[in-house]
């Protein structure tokens, strides 16, 4: 496939494609950014990277932790030799303001929210950022990009993110967690809330909130599962909401300065604007072990009906 066919895009405006894959995968017990779950051995990254390409994202950035770069540059060799060369930046512990230090006993770099920042010094236009471990189907990346067409410039602060449906990203194989946003009448994120072991249990699905408050919901709910889209003049902000989490958590060896939380508090003095936008999907995603064959089947299951090509790396 031609990967730089753009969708009649302003040739001022080059896309992005951030891609979180720090994490260690504590719950899966391996790096299951890199695990195969396609037809030809794909993973879920891979799903991603193919179809940001058709929406004419020319760019793919990776934060990684680096001790697993050569994990990465290994398992994504020669994948896509349609595509620019995949860049790396990396997400430290130590990558934090003047004045302050990890606390002793901390091991892993700080969250989400950190991840982001660790691409602030990439040359960037505008973005989409994802999880490298989720599979978040075609439509996402298009309507993304479509949104950040629409932005004036490269420093506006009217961001959005994709929106899906709560009961379309659960597991029956134990908990997950989820942002679960509240959406106002125009369209528009007014609050998110991250809700941490979310299942069902007597017939009432329900999760708790970091201050560990049980919330009872109804699986109608529009979650955001970290797929945003933005420009550099997110950094600032970011950076500043760093600097404020580390003054109140920094001595919190399990503190975990997450995006959405930061988006949430920008969101409450009016300095961003999210629009959330309703995606179709499917999403996909490998929370614990046994979620890996229920996903390996609904990827085949979309080879069948011509979504994706049997083997993305040859498109056939």
């Amino acid at each position: 496939m031609e990967f730089h066919q753009r969708r009649g895009y302003d040739d001022h405006m080059q896309l992005t494609l951030i891609v979180l894959a720090a994490g260690i995968g504590s719950r899966y017990g391996g790096l299951k950014q890199l695990e195969p779950v396609g037809p030809s051995g794909e993973a879920l990254l891979d799903y991603g990277i193919y179809d940001a390409a058709r929406a004419g994202y020319e760019r793919v950035l990776l934060v990684i932790r680096p001790e697993l770069e050569s994990a990465f540059r290994e398992g994504l060799a020669g994948r896509f030799p349609g595509l620019p060369s995949l860049e790396f930046v990396h997400q430290e512990l130590n990558d934090l303001p003047p004045g302050f230090s990890a606390p002793a006993g901390r091991g892993k770099p700080w969250g989400t929210g950190h991840a982001v920042l660790a691409a602030r010094f990439a040359t960037l236009d505008r973005f989409v950022v994802m999880n490298a471990d989720d599979f978040y189907g075609a439509t996402a990346y298009d309507v993304l990009a479509r949104h950040l067409l629409e932005v004036a410039g490269s420093e506006s602060l009217e961001f959005a993110a994709a929106g899906y449906t709560l009961r379309d990203t659960l597991s029956p194989h134990g908990g997950v967690s989820r942002a679960v946003c509240e959406v106002d009448d125009e369209g528009y994120l007014a609050r998110v809330t991250e809700l941490k072991k979310i299942g069902e249990a007597d017939g009432v699905l329900s999760g708790f909130t970091v201050e560990g408050e049980r919330r009872e919901l109804t699986g109608d709910e529009t979650v955001s599962m970290n797929l945003w889209a933005a420009t550099p003049a997110a950094f600032p902000l970011l950076e500043r909401e760093f600097e404020r989490f580390l003054a109140e958590h920094g001595d919190d060896p399990d503190a975990e300065f997450y995006l959405s939380n930061s988006v949430n508090d920008l969101i409450a003095t009016g300095e961003m604007r999210v629009r959330v936008i309703p995606t179709p999907g499917p999403w996909l995603g490998v929370t614990h072990r046994e979620d890996k064959p229920y996903v390996e089947a609904q990827l085949r299951e979309l080879v069948a009906t011509g979504h994706y090509p049997e083997d993305l790396a040859s498109g056939a």
